[in-house]
C-alpha cells in the first residue's frame, strides 16, 4: 500500500458519501489523495490499526500515514485544504472550535440515509478510477 497518498475513507453504501468522493476526485488534481470504503476488508485493516470504533466515530475518516488521522469536520477541512483553489477558504472554519463543528457535521450524518439514499453495496470504481482505491 502506498504511504505517501492521503487516504480518505469514507461509508461505501452511503450516497452523499459516494458524491463526495466523486467531488474530490474530480478536483485532486495533484493526486494527493487514495480512497477505500470504510465497509472494505482494506477499510477495517486501517481502522483497526489506528484503534478507530466506527460504531462511536460516524464520520468520514482521512488518514496522512506516518502523521496523523482527522474525522468529522476536520477530515473534511483537511481534505479542502488540500484540494486546493477556491475549497481552500473554507478551512477559515478551523478556527471555529470543532466541537461547534463537528454539531453540524453530526446532524448531517446522522440524517444522510434518509436525506441522500443508500445503496445496496459499495460503489464499483470504474477501470479509469480503480487505481486511486485500495
Amino acid at each position: 500500500m502506498e504511504t505517501t497518498k492521503k487516504i480518505i475513507l469514507f461509508d461505501g453504501v452511503c450516497n452523499l458519501c459516494n458524491s463526495s468522493v466523486q467531488f474530490v476526485i474530480k478536483r485532486d488534481k495533484k493526486d494527493v489523495f487514495r480512497y477505500a470504503a470504510l465497509q472494505s476488508e482494506v477499510g477495517q485493516s486501517l481502522l483497526a490499526e489506528r484503534n478507530i470504533d466506527t460504531s462511536e466515530v460516524d464520520s468520514i475518516i482521512l488518514i496522512d500515514p506516518g502523521v496523523a488521522y482527522y474525522t468529522k469536520s476536520d477530515a473534511a477541512l483537511e481534505i479542502c485544504g488540500e484540494i486546493g483553489g477556491a475549497w481552500l477558504a473554507l478551512t477559515v472554519f478551523k478556527w471555529i472550535p470543532a466541537s461547534i463543528r463537528n454539531i453540524v457535521y453530526d446532524f448531517v450524518a446522522k440524517n444522510r440515509y434518509r436525506w441522500y439514499g443508500k445503496k445496496d453495496q459499495c460503489m464499483i470504481p470504474t477501470p479509469e478510477l480503480k487505481a486511486k482505491f485500495l
